[in-house]
Parts: C-alpha cells; sequence; structure tokens
C-alpha cells in the first residue's frame, strides 16, 4: 500500500463496527477473516489481516478433492482395511493416555 487510507466507523452500542470498504480493499480482507491489533504507546493502532497458522493448504485441498471424486466415481475400488493394521495400530498406542478436552495442554506436567 503506497498511499495513506483514513476512514472511520461507528461503534454500536454492543461494541460492534463495520470496516470501511477502503479498508476492506486495502487488507484484502473477506468474510469471516479476523483481524489482528497492535495498540503502541499513545494509543496509535495498528490494524491488519490476522495470520493464522491454520491455513488450509490449497495443495492439501486439492488432493482431498481428488481422493473425493476418485472415490465417489469409483466406489467399486474400496475395500476394508486389513485387521492387522488395526491390531498393529492398538499395540502401539495401547499405554499413551490422550486428553482432547478444550483445555488439553501438550505439555507435559513437569513443562507448564
Amino acid at each position: 500500500m503506497s498511499t495513506r487510507i483514513d476512514a472511520e466507523s461507528t461503534l454500536t452500542d454492543r461494541y460492534q463496527t463495520t470496516i470501511p470498504e477502503p479498508v476492506r480493499r486495502a487488507l484484502q480482507l473477506g468474510k469471516r477473516d479476523k483481524l489482528h491489533y497492535a495498540i503502541q504507546p499513545g494509543g496509535t493502532v495498528l490494524l491488519s489481516k490476522a495470520v493464522t497458522e491454520d491455513t488450509e493448504d490449497p495443495v492439501v485441498l486439492a488432493f482431498l478433492d481428488f481422493i473425493e471424486r476418485d472415490m465417489l466415481a469409483h466406489p467399486e475400488r474400496l475395500q476394508s482395511p486389513d485387521p492387522a493394521l488395526f491390531q498393529r495400530i492398538q499395540e502401539l498406542v495401547e499405554d499413551v493416555e490422550v486428553d482432547l478436552g478444550p483445555n488439553a495442554s501438550l505439555l507435559d506436567d513437569e513443562e507448564e
């Protein structure tokens, strides 16, 4: 962005606002995008499009689409997994405790 953009918006009673169109265009914002606010000493606010770690990989999505189309086009090719594979997976993870709760930590208790 080479030119300064000045814009205003109004804060509603529910603390919501609409991002002005010139700002949306400059930041290449789309619906459901997340915003990042950086507030500097003195009250200057820097607004940017948030970078998320879980951004979907277009190559992976294309591959998954390919697999889905192939499965729908050729259901006769689908096979049940080998029961020995399930047995081996169970052996590998039988002593592993998994907590998938919303506050689960990936660190050991000693590391936290």
